[in-house]
């Protein structure tokens, strides 16, 4: 008897042990990260397609009174990167050298807690998150912050261990799907 309770309490307390989250294949919306080349801010918009592992922004660079904006697409599949500033319509076509960093929670990711952005006690006016991190298969490490229920990505952290760099996205204004059928096609202009 003694031992069919303490595994039913086995299952009970390992069903309650949160799983990761499966996050939105495709979405948009807008970024915010510190770009550690430029050595400066950057804020701007973006699709994202786990799927065909694809990514597009439009970044929005202020420094002083000068403003840049940048139409960057990343295709991973065809290992090419299209790079427009949109000032002076120049755009260059690059290897991609790194792999794709997907924005959503790996299923052998470790959960590290659950937390509440905002008020708790004002009814909905709060943001339940939830806590992961792991390796990637190349061996760095990662933090993903994603939303409770809907695994959204709030804020992704990764540590690159060959250069000791740290690159973080902070995610916000997100919606499903992509709205524009043409987000992955690369900018006029550009070399094919």
């Amino acid at each position: 008897m003694k031992l069919l309770v303490f595994t039913l309490c086995v299952v009970f307390v390992a069903a309650q042990k949160p799983h990761p989250c499966e996050s939105p294949k495709q979405f948009e919306g807008r970024f915010g990260r510190f770009d550690r080349v430029r050595k400066l801010e950057v804020f701007g918009k973006f699709a994202y397609d786990d799927i065909n592992r694809r990514y597009r922004e439009f970044e929005f660079i202020q420094t002083g009174s000068k403003s840049e904006f940048y139409d960057k697409l990343f295709l991973h599949n065809e290992g090419f990167e299209y790079s427009m500033n949109l000032r002076t319509r120049i755009c260059n076509k690059t290897a991609i050298t790194w792999p794709f960093r997907p924005y959503a929670v790996p299923p052998d990711a470790n959960f590290r807690g659950t937390s509440v952005l905002g008020p708790s006690n004002l009814g909905r006016q709060h943001v339940t998150i939830n806590i992961f991190d792991g390796k990637t298969p190349e061996g760095n490490i990662y933090y993903a912050i994603t939303t409770g229920e809907d695994c959204y990505p709030v804020t992704f952290t990764f540590f690159d261990k060959k250069t000791g760099e740290t690159d973080r996205e902070n995610f916000f204004d997100i919606s499903l799907g992509i709205s524009d059928p043409e987000a992955f096609i690369p900018p006029r202009g550009c070399p094919p």
